[in-house]
C-alpha cells in the first residue's frame, strides 16, 4: 500500500476533527514535522464523560495538560476537581503574563490569548495545607476503603466489616478514630466478648490487629482527616456567579507520606458523587471532570475486591455526568479493564532507555488505532508540550490519532502566592461550614456511658443505649437508586469485595440486607443521607 502523501494526512485529521458541537480546543495537528493551524484538534464537551487517560514521563507537560484543559471547561461552565500534587496548579486563580516566547508559540496555534484568572476553591485534606479542610466521617469511609488505607489483608477485611456492622445495627455512630477504636476495644473486653462471638467470623486476635493498625493510623497523623462536619460532594458541583465552572484544587504538601490516604480519598469522593448523583444520560456537557493525578498510587498494591469496585465506578459514573481523567506515566499503570474504558487519550513522550522502557513503550503504542504516524518514534521524540492524541468523536468513533503541539495555559503555569491562596480561602463561603472540627455524641461518648454537651449544630447528647444482640432492622433504609440495572450490577460486583463472613451474611439475609449492609460501592455511607 502506498505511503500516503502530508495533504492526504492532512485530510484525515482534519474530516476527522471537524466537529458540530461545543469543543475543548487541545491544539493543532502535526505532519511530517510541519505544524498545521488548518488542522485543530479538539475533543467534543460532550464526550467528557467518557473518561480519559493523560500519560507521559516525568517533564513532558502532563500537568500543564490537565491545566489547560481545566480552564476550557471553567470557561464551558464544567466544575472540575483537580488533585495538586506539586502546587503548581493554584496558578489557575493568577492571570499569566505574555513574553515574546509566548506569542510566538500561540501565534504558531493561530490560539487568541490573553491571561486570565479563573475561579477556583483550594481545599486541604483534613486540614493539611492552606485549603478548606476536608473531612470523612469513618461510616462515611466505609470498611473497604479504610481497610486499604489500613493495609489489611481479606480476612481482616472482612472482619472490620463485621465491626461497622455491628456498630450500624447498635445505632453507634462511627465519627472519628476514637469511636472505631471504642468499639473495637468493647468488642474484645470482657463485657463485650459475648457480643463478639455472636458476631461470627471475628475472632478477638483479628480485632486486636485491626486495633493495633488503628493506633498507627493516628501516630501518622491521620486522625485530623476522620471527623465532622464531613465535606459534602456537592460542593464539587458549582459554578460561579458569571456561569464559569469553580476549579476545585484539593492540596497534597504531605503525599509521600500519606499515598495511601490520599489515592483511596480520591476514590471515596467518587464513590460519594455515584451515590448522591441521580442518573443523567447523553448530555450536552460533563456536570464535573474529575482529575485523578498520580493514578498509579490508586492501583499500587490493591486486591482485586478493590479494582473490581474501581473498575464498576468508572463504568458506570459516566451516565451520572462525571467525567475522569486518570493521570499518569504509562497506560501500564491502570489495569486493562479500567484502560479498556478510557475513550479520549492524550499521550505525552516517553523514553525508552531501559529494556522495560521498550517494553512500555510497545505496549503503549499497541493500545492506539492505526494510524499515519511511527508512533514508537513520535512517542520518543515528541518536545515538551506535544502528545499523540485519539479521542471519542460526537457519533461515538476513535478520531484519526494525531501528533498535536498543545495549546498555552491563560493562568500562571506554577504556583499562586501563598497570600492569594489563603485571601481565597478566606473568603470562601465554605469556610464557615468546614472550617472548625466538632466533635459530636457518637460511639465513643455512647460506650463510655458518656453524655458530654455537643459542639456547633450537633443534636441534643443522647443516652446511652443498651447493646442487644445483633438483629435485623425492621426495614431497609431507602436506597438512592432504586430502581436500575445500574444498582444490581453495582451490588453483584461488590460480592467480590466482601469478605467471608459478611458475604454468608449477605447471602442468608437476603439481598435487601447486602444493600442495606453495602449502601455504596465501597460500603461507603453518608450521615447526610441517612
Amino acid at each position: 500500500m502506498a505511503e500516503k502523501t502530508t495533504a492526504e494526512k492532512l485530510a484525515t485529521i482534519q474530516q476527522g476533527y471537524t466537529l458540530e458541537g461545543p469543543t475543548i480546543e487541545l491544539g493543532v495537528a502535526l505532519i511530517d514535522g510541519e505544524l498545521h493551524k488548518d488542522a485543530p484538534v479538539r475533543l467534543p464537551l460532550s464526550m467528557m464523560n467518557r473518561h480519559g487517560l493523560v500519560a507521559g514521563a516525568t517533564g513532558t507537560g502532563k500537568t500543564v495538560t490537565l491545566h489547560m484543559m481545566a480552564e476550557q471547561l471553567s470557561t464551558a461552565g464544567v466544575p472540575v476537581f483537580l488533585a495538586d500534587i506539586k502546587g503548581d496548579l493554584s496558578g489557575l486563580a493568577t492571570a499569566a503574563t505574555g513574553s515574546e516566547k509566548l506569542k510566538a508559540r500561540t501565534d504558531s496555534l493561530g490560539q487568541d490569548w490573553s491571561g486570565k484568572t479563573f475561579p477556583v476553591e483550594f481545599l486541604a485534606l483534613g486540614g493539611d495545607g492552606n485549603g478548606i479542610p476536608v473531612r470523612a466521617t469513618i461510616t462515611s469511609f466505609g470498611p473497604i476503603l479504610l481497610s486499604r488505607v489500613m493495609e489489611l489483608n481479606a480476612t481482616q477485611e472482612s472482619s472490620l466489616q463485621l465491626i461497622f456492622h455491628f456498630a450500624d445495627q447498635k445505632n453507634l455512630e462511627l465519627i472519628d478514630l476514637k469511636d472505631l477504636r471504642a468499639v473495637i476495644q468493647y468488642l474484645t473486653s470482657d463485657e463485650g466478648k459475648d457480643e463478639l462471638a455472636q458476631l461470627g467470623g471475628l475472632s478477638k486476635a483479628t480485632a486486636g490487629v485491626i486495633l493495633r493498625e488503628l493506633v498507627n493510623l493516628e501516630a501518622q497523623g491521620m486522625g485530623p482527616f476522620f471527623g465532622e462536619p464531613e465535606f459534602d460532594t456537592a460542593e464539587l458541583l458549582r459554578t460561579a456567579p458569571d456561569g464559569r465552572g469553580v476549579v476545585t484544587c484539593l492540596e497534597l504538601p504531605t503525599l509521600q507520606t500519606k499515598p495511601m490516604l490520599f489515592s483511596t480519598f480520591l476514590m471515596w469522593l467518587l464513590a460519594d458523587l455515584f451515590e448522591d448523583l441521580p442518573e443523567a444520560g447523553d448530555l450536552d456537557k460533563p456536570k464535573l471532570v474529575f482529575f485523578l493525578d498520580e493514578a498509579h498510587l490508586l492501583f499500587n498494591g490493591a486486591s482485586k475486591a478493590f479494582l473490581d469496585a474501581i473498575t464498576t465506578t468508572v463504568r458506570l459514573i459516566r451516565s451520572k455526568g462525571v467525567g475522569i481523567f486518570f493521570v499518569t506515566q504509562t497506560p501500564k499503570d491502570v489495569p486493562s479493564e479500567v484502560l479498556g474504558q478510557l475513550a479520549n487519550r492524550i499521550q505525552h513522550a516517553l523514553r525508552a532507555f531501559t529494556p522495560e522502557d521498550a517494553k512500555a513503550l510497545k505496549a503503549t503504542v499497541s493500545t492506539f488505532p492505526v494510524s499515519d504516524y511511527d508512533l514508537e518514534e513520535v512517542l520518543t521524540s515528541a518536545g515538551i508540550g506535544e502528545a499523540v492524541i485519539t479521542v471519542m468523536n460526537e457519533k461515538g468513533a476513535p478520531t484519526p490519532v494525531a501528533l498535536t503541539r498543545l495549546r498555552a495555559p491563560e493562568s500562571v503555569m506554577g504556583p499562586s502566592t501563598d497570600e492569594l491562596v489563603k485571601s481565597t480561602v478566606a473568603g470562601s463561603s465554605l469556610l464557615s461550614k468546614y472550617g472548625t472540627a466538632v466533635d459530636n455524641v457518637s460511639a465513643f461518648e455512647k460506650l463510655a456511658g458518656q453524655a458530654a454537651a455537643p459542639t456547633g449544630d450537633a443534636a441534643p447528647p443522647l443516652p446511652a443505649p443498651p447493646l442487644p444482640s445483633p438483629s435485623l432492622p425492621s426495614e431497609p433504609r431507602q436506597q438512592r437508586n432504586d430502581g436500575g440495572g445500574a444498582v444490581g450490577e453495582v451490588v453483584g460486583a461488590l460480592g467480590g469485595a466482601l469478605g467471608g463472613g459478611l458475604k454468608s451474611m449477605v447471602r442468608s439475609f437476603g439481598t435487601q440486607l447486602g444493600r442495606e449492609l453495602l449502601r455504596g460501592v465501597f460500603g461507603t455511607s453518608s450521615r447526610r443521607r441517612r
